[in-house]
């Protein structure tokens, strides 16, 4: 580790800890030559294999930005979008996967989502699964009543809701 005061090409380790949750360690450095101390945070990386097989790191930004336009004009607030986001990076990072496909990430998002804002869930379905006329809109609408009629509330988190009749797209690179 590089001293970010000097730039001598070490250091030491002086104090070492886990965070709160476990998911990283903070540790206190000493450098050698000019004796500064700093913190360094170590987390584990992960990355997302895109459709075109460009692999880039995770961004819960990207995730926050996909759902900032899912929910456009709906009652959904920033915490709610920033929540939903980290629930899905932790559900990623629980699989022990270094590397998760892009499809994947978007599997993650859409339970979560429906049981944020069904609108929501519907506008972003329709672009991750590639709704391509009205039909397949109310197919989807569909299956999300025959959920609530099935569990008297809609309130079921392992209910999935997917369209049949959708051409699949996971191997088309879409423009973003």
């Amino acid at each position: 580790m590089h001293c970010p005061f000097c730039r001598h090409p070490d250091s030491r380790v002086v104090d070492s800890r886990t965070s709160d949750d476990g998911s990283s360690i903070r540790r206190r450095r000493q450098c050698p030559s000019c004796g500064r101390r700093f913190t360094t945070l170590e987390t584990t990386s992960l990355s997302v294999v895109k459709r075109s097989g460009v692999i880039e790191p995770f961004s819960r930004e990207k995730v926050v930005g996909g759902l900032r336009k899912a929910c456009q004009g709906r009652p959904v607030t920033e915490d709610a979008l920033a929540l939903l986001a980290q629930g899905v990076e932790e559900t990623l990072r629980a699989s022990g996967q270094a590397e998760i496909d892009s499809y994947e990430i978007g599997l993650a998002i859409l339970g979560p989502l429906r049981e944020l804002d069904e609108v929501a869930y519907l506008r972003f379905a329709s672009v991750y699964q590639g709704f391509s006329s009205l039909e397949d809109f109310e197919a989807a609408i569909t299956l999300l009543r025959s959920v609530h009629a099935g569990s008297g509330d809609g309130d079921d988190p392992d209910a999935t809701v997917e369209v049949v009749d959708a051409p699949d797209r996971a191997a088309e690179e879409r423009p973003r």
